[in-house]
């Protein structure tokens, strides 16, 4: 099997800010929670006791979560091995800890005693790289300031941190945030939005701070994507995150949305969590689900090259944005080890920052001698993604896609 892809070479500043990502990336923890809604994937997937996933890891909440549905096995790749780090902590943690540990470490993001846990129960059971780079990083989950968290380090957590701090130079914004997370009704919530948290929210300063480059980095979102989102939207990324924003806070619970609650408060609560962080779930992890998840450093394709296993369901994330504008090569080699190791009637999901992505008729793959373009090897399901797409409470991504490979 063969691929090519049609697509430009990219630009001088594409390339230096794809150097400048990459800088950033390889050095630092970008993802401390994932920041895409399983409960949509589990439905967009309708995983079964046969399934083999494949997951891009991020922060491996989702893995874990997926593992509930106790599919044979869920295989958790990133090319990051911060990222495989922080999973393979909360696996450990899964394993060797009481509940009430473990949700003070990942749910409240704090545990007084994290060096003697750690020391005691997890640093064994990490592979060398987690223990060295959790042994010089034990001070995130016992910050000194009142309103540290594990959740306010990493990359999107210094995002979150300097929002935090931005609140306290706005004490009626502030005061709105605050009355929004009390907020039990959409009715309630809408009200307390539109009167007192956006005219105090979209000013230029906001505007300004979407709008950079740098911004985007510190949440893992490459300059290609940017760029994208600034293309299709006429209020650039400033305006599409404002849509974004709104959506959640006007049309969905926030009383029950953990995402956006996460990072207004640095923490979860015990009713507004992932489920792998909630009490019977996580023992039923703990029992046993717990090791159908096996992280991987490496890329996608590496992984499938080496696993002997057939994959029925796919988890890609957004990674083809950026792979098809740097790596577009990279990326139809890629999509030549999905289809060589995938299992008859396996479904894909991917996010994007595009409704319809340019690289599903640009990647083009050879199959049974003939070159076709990915999109022609897939099956959509459109009404499905719409559908899920309103029920998505991160709703951060122009475009959910479902697709089944064509046998």
């Amino acid at each position: 099997m063969t691929a090519q892809t049609i697509a430009r070479p990219p630009s001088i500043v594409e390339q230096f800010h794809e150097r400048l990502f990459n800088s950033i990336y390889s050095r630092a923890l970008v993802y401390n929670t994932c920041w895409e809604d399983p409960a949509v994937d589990r439905q967009a997937l309708a995983l079964n006791a046969r399934d083999n996933v494949l997951v891009i890891t991020s922060a491996g909440c989702n893995a874990l979560d997926y593992a509930l549905t106790a599919p044979n096995r869920i295989d958790a790749v990133d090319a990051n091995p911060r990222q495989t780090a922080l999973l393979e902590l909360k696996i450990a943690g899964i394993r060797h800890l009481a509940f009430d540990d473990y949700f003070a470490l990942f749910g409240r993001g704090r545990h007084p005693r994290f060096n003697e846990i750690y020391r005691d129960g997890l640093r064994a059971a990490l592979s060398p790289f987690a223990r060295d780079y959790w042994d010089r990083r034990g001070h995130w989950f016992m910050p000194p300031a009142a309103n540290g968290s594990f959740y306010f380090h990493g990359l999107s957590g210094i995002v979150a941190r300097t929002f935090r701090g931005y609140l306290g130079l706005r004490p009626q914004l502030k005061s709105a945030v605050e009355e929004l997370l009390e907020a039990r009704s959409l009715d309630q919530q809408c009200e307390i939005y539109d009167r007192r948290a956006a005219p105090h929210m979209w000013g230029r300063g906001m505007n300004w701070a979407l709008s950079r480059q740098f911004t985007m980095n510190m949440l893992g979102v490459p300059h290609t994507q940017h760029a994208e989102v600034r293309r299709q939207h006429a209020d650039g990324v400033p305006g599409f995150v404002r849509k974004s924003i709104e959506y959640v806070f006007r049309s969905l619970p926030l009383w029950t949305n953990y995402f956006w609650r996460l990072y207004l408060n640095g923490a979860y609560s015990e009713d507004c969590c992932p489920e792998y962080l909630k009490r019977d779930n996580f023992h039923a992890l703990q029992n046993g689900l717990v090791d159908r998840v096996h992280p991987h450093t490496c890329t996608v394709t590496q992984f499938l090259r080496s696993s002997p296993n057939a994959i029925s369901k796919f988890v890609l994330l957004d990674h083809m944005d950026w792979m098809s504008s740097m790596y577009p090569a990279a990326l139809a080699d890629e999509w030549c080890a999905i289809l060589e190791r995938a299992a008859p009637g396996s479904r894909v999901i991917f996010r994007s920052a595009h409704a319809d992505p340019a690289y599903l008729k640009t990647v083009r793959v050879a199959v049974a001698n003939r070159e076709r373009p990915l999109a022609d090897l897939l099956r959509f399901h459109p009404q499905l993604a719409r559908d899920l797409t309103r029920q998505d409470r991160v709703h951060t991504y122009a475009g959910f896609h479902i697709a089944d490979l064509a046998a």
